[in-house]
């Protein structure tokens, strides 16, 4: 384990897994609780046509995925709201657009460029620059930044659409915030697990920590954990075994997930012994902003 730390590309990767494990579940969190799982996968489509953009075009392709990602991000949320669309016809929109504009403007591009489209799909660890990590661990501060500033608000939302506005929150705005978050998020993993898998890791590691804990607060953080746990232990198994990291990670994570639901069964019976419901619940009706206030982010 110790001579990953001696090998440069590897110490890269490393570092890009942690921050990726650190932040897709961040933004997962709030995204499951609205129930919008799969929005991280559309993102990704619409991604994959911002790596053909700067392919084609010979720019950067994380510069041009992040301009394209967030366009198709605050468009979805434009499409879902403006046109009447429910969310799971716009997020099929997302996700047909997203590849047809990918494979159309891979084909135009000059020379074969396949194996480099496979990276960004898939994840390449070892095509992490040290550019590249400075661009992640930025666009991580400012992921975690707009969770941690507008964290408050975003729970009210999330709970209950219409209480939040009740209470005067600019819904549409807040919207508009989670989706490009996401999509900033999308950016950042698809270097280490790839846009196809990205939205799994925003995913699974809160839908593991669902299984153990009662409160927002604390799924957050745990999700958080196994997300970084997830994708080093992931990316450390890739190594060793020759195998492809974005799969180990997602794998790893699956596999977490299936523990938590053993002990989340057991504990539920537990709690059922004390007289205590294992999931008490609240009325959403009921949450005022001072109590969202309450939520530290």
């Amino acid at each position: 384990m110790i001579e990953l730390f001696t090998i440069d590309f590897m110490i890269r990767a490393l570092i890009s897994a942690a921050l990726v494990g650190l932040v897709a579940p961040a933004i997962g969190t709030f995204m499951v609780q609205r129930k919008l799982a799969l929005l991280g996968d559309g993102i990704g489509h619409v991604a994959l046509t911002g790596v053909a953009l700067g392919i084609l075009t010979g720019t950067s392709e994380v510069l041009t995925a992040l301009i394209v990602s967030s366009a198709g991000a605050i468009l979805i949320e434009l499409v879902r709201v403006r046109a009447r669309t429910s969310g799971d016809v716009a997020l099929a929109l997302l996700f047909y657009g997203g590849i047809a504009g990918g494979v159309l403007l891979i084909g135009l591009a000059p020379g074969s460029n396949v194996g480099n489209l496979t990276s960004f799909l898939f994840g390449s660890v070892v095509t992490v620059s040290e550019q590249d990590v400075y661009v992640m661990v930025g666009l991580a501060v400012l992921v975690l930044g707009l969770m941690a500033y507008f964290g408050r608000e975003l729970f009210v939302l999330c709970q209950d659409e219409e209480v939040a506005r009740t209470h005067g929150l600019p819904v549409r705005f807040l919207s508009m915030v989670i989706a490009v978050t996401a999509a900033l998020t999308v950016v950042i993993s698809m270097r280490v697990v790839g846009v196809l898998l990205v939205s799994a890791l925003m995913v699974v590691p809160v839908a593991a920590a669902q299984q153990l804990t009662r409160s927002f607060r604390v799924t957050m953080g745990l999700a958080m954990v196994i997300g970084v746990l997830s994708a080093v232990g992931g990316l450390s198994t890739a190594y060793y075994t020759d195998t492809a990291p974005g799969a180990s990670i997602v794998l790893i994570a699956l596999a977490v997930f299936g523990v938590a639901i053993g002990v989340g069964q057991m504990l539920r019976v537990r709690r059922g012994r004390h007289g205590r419901d294992a999931r008490p619940t609240v009325s959403v009706g009921t949450i005022s902003r001072t109590e969202a206030g309450s939520v530290p982010t």
